[in-house]
């Protein structure tokens, strides 16, 4: 091993280690990446930031403006609208919803799709009395499986074409994913309509939904005044006339000490109330036993009740109230909302709720102004839990943001235009013809997803020029020998899934992808299954909520516990290892001619 390998392999190993410790943003640890890159020798100054003009980039911006302006038009909330009073049975449910997540998917970011389709499903399951559980996690992984289909179904398709053209000298095409992907795809669906079962059923349904939702109860801090008919009672009084949906968890009195009250508690005014309840039960409780929330407080440019809406909503991970609190975000101030309530998958909430940091999938109650709602929970990053009705006046932006997508997949699927310009002309074109606003397109932009990728891939070709991806695959090979080529396929693919949960997808293929082609060159192998082995594996991360923004988005709304994805996740993880592996190689030959 050479020093500049050296020097490569311990960025890479740094980069990894520091992901894993989950204490820096993945974009900071590229960046620190590059710079010590650089620092090292084995990126040269002048092609420090050649990462930040390469196709992926634009690609990847370009493609979630479109995927932003798709789900703004409300184009397929209408289509499913038909659909939705026809799904009786769960196995039904999860086969259109799930199915109809998979294929927008291919064409759409797939955290914007799962997005689009949550509130239906809620709708969905309130209507036929289905438990959301069932549905949100198959839709999740759902959105996973459908982003394996096409070349901008997801990043690492992107990254894998990218790094195939520099190899072979010929990209990847926009459907060269979709046989292989759809196998799998198809498989995924069919085994979460019945694989739902391995979920918990178990757990306490919220009493105040209907349908028998599974919800974490929420925590909420609510004053008890004078005129309380509980004052001068005790704390089962008040959780008995909850019915049992209601729990006491604290009460903060004099001098903000927090006090853990047995039954016997009496109840004084001014006593402040940490209140543990599903949303139906803690308004029932409020109204009648005279209390005031806490943080209900006076809105400007609200002259009545009317003017107030109240809803339940999910943080989403691209939400800027991630690391900060209500106080930090200036949460009235700047965006004209209350916090009401906030839960946690089912982890009880010891701060007070203005002290809480938010974190992704917490799922908060909020009361904000009925005008313009939908603009302030676009800008909190937070999605409604409730059906989205479509805006008046938006039919004509349906049909162009159809007609734009229809065109964009038209000229890359006939190669009429590369892919990065196709792209950036879908993205320019809808935001041009209003279909999305500049300002919800940069908005729908992930910088950080950008950042990471234009500080990595000087990084991972640092590895490559250095000769550790060739080192790498040599070590490989060793364990491969004893294997046949359609073995050594199936341990390629199970590295990239394995690294994917440490490691950001987009990440894994930077770094595996050469490793991948360096090894199928020393076993004499094609490199293209090789690769696309390395981009099935990085696009299915079942096993944990935090490998991927869908899978995070859905733990909250379904109340779902760390342990539960790999429950459902591991035996699917299973059917894309063997039938990934199976079609990649039907359709990619290992052997040369």
């Amino acid at each position: 091993m050479t020093l500049d390998q050296g020097f490569a392999f311990g960025i890479i190993g740094a980069v990894i280690a520091l992901l894993i410790w989950d204490k820096l943003r993945y974009d900071l640890v590229a960046m620190l990446a590059l710079l010590a890159a650089v620092a090292a020798g084995i990126v040269k100054p002048g092609d420090a930031f050649k990462g930040f003009s390469d196709d992926i980039v634009i690609i990847v911006g370009s493609a979630l403006v479109v995927s932003a302006a798709v789900g703004r038009s409300g184009i397929v909330e209408e289509a499913m609208r038909p659909l939705s009073a026809r799904m009786k049975t769960v196995p039904a449910q999860i086969i259109v919803l799930t199915g109809a997540v998979t294929l927008l998917s291919a064409v759409v970011k797939n955290i914007g799709a799962l997005a689009i389709f949550m509130p239906i499903a809620m709708q969905v399951a309130r209507r036929n009395g289905t438990k959301v559980s069932s549905l949100l996690m198959p839709m999740a992984f759902g959105s996973l499986l459908g982003g394996l289909m096409t070349l901008v179904g997801t990043s690492p398709n992107i990254i894998v074409s990218r790094l195939r053209s520099e190899m072979v000298g010929e990209p990847f095409g926009m459907f060269d994913f979709t046989p292989v992907g759809l196998i799998v795809a198809v498989a995924g669906v069919a085994f979460l309509a019945v694989g739902y079962r391995l979920l918990p059923s178990g757990r306490p349904a919220a009493s105040g939904s209907a349908g028998g939702f599974s919800i974490d109860d929420y925590t909420a801090e609510a004053l008890l005044p004078e005129k309380s008919p509980f004052v001068g009672k005790t704390v089962a009084d008040l959780e008995a006339y909850g019915e049992g949906d209601v729990t006491v968890a604290a009460i903060i009195r004099g001098r903000h000490r927090r006090h853990i009250p047995s039954g016997h508690w009496v109840l004084l005014a001014g006593d402040v109330l940490v209140l543990e309840a599903d949303t139906q039960a803690l308004a029932d409780l409020v109204k009648h036993a005279g209390l005031a929330l806490m943080h209900e407080k006076e809105l400007e440019g609200v002259a009545s009740d009317e003017d107030l809406a109240v809803l339940e909503a999910v943080v989403e991970p691209r939400s800027p109230l991630i690391g900060s609190n209500v106080e930090d975000v200036e949460l009235r101030e700047r965006y004209g909302a209350n916090l009401l309530a906030l839960s946690r998958r089912g982890r009880p909430i010891r701060q007070r709720l203005r002290r809480v940091r938010f974190q992704p999938g917490d799922l908060v109650v909020l009361q904000a102004r009925a005008a313009g709602l939908s603009d302030t929970l676009n800008e909190l990053g937070c999605l409604p839990l409730a059906e989205r009705n479509l805006s008046i006046g938006r039919r004509r932006k349906r049909r162009m943001a159809l007609a734009v997508m229809t065109v964009t997949i038209a000229m890359v699927a006939t190669s009429l235009v590369p892919v990065a310009l196709a792209f950036f002309g879908a993205a320019v074109a809808m935001t041009a013809l209003r279909v999305v606003t500049l300002k919800e397109a940069y908005e729908s932009i992930e910088w950080p997803i950008l950042v990471l990728l234009g500080a990595l891939i000087p990084v991972s070709e640092a590895l490559r020029t250095t000769g550790g991806t060739e080192l790498i695959a040599g070590w490989l090979s060793i364990v491969a020998q004893g294997l046949p080529p359609i073995g050594a396929l199936a341990l390629m693919l199970v590295a990239a899934m394995a690294v994917t949960p440490f490691l950001n997808n987009a990440a894994t293929v930077l770094v595996m992808a050469p490793i991948a082609a360096s090894l199928a060159n020393h076993l004499g192998l094609r490199p293209d299954a090789f690769l696309m082995a390395v981009a099935v594996g990085a696009g299915c991360d079942f096993l944990t909520p935090i490998g991927h923004q869908c899978n995070t988005l859905v733990m909250g709304p379904g109340g779902y516990r760390f342990s539960d994805y790999a429950r459902l996740g591991l035996p699917l993880s299973l059917i894309v290892i063997v039938l990934g592996t199976a079609a990649i190689a039907l359709f990619w030959p290992l052997m040369p001619h």
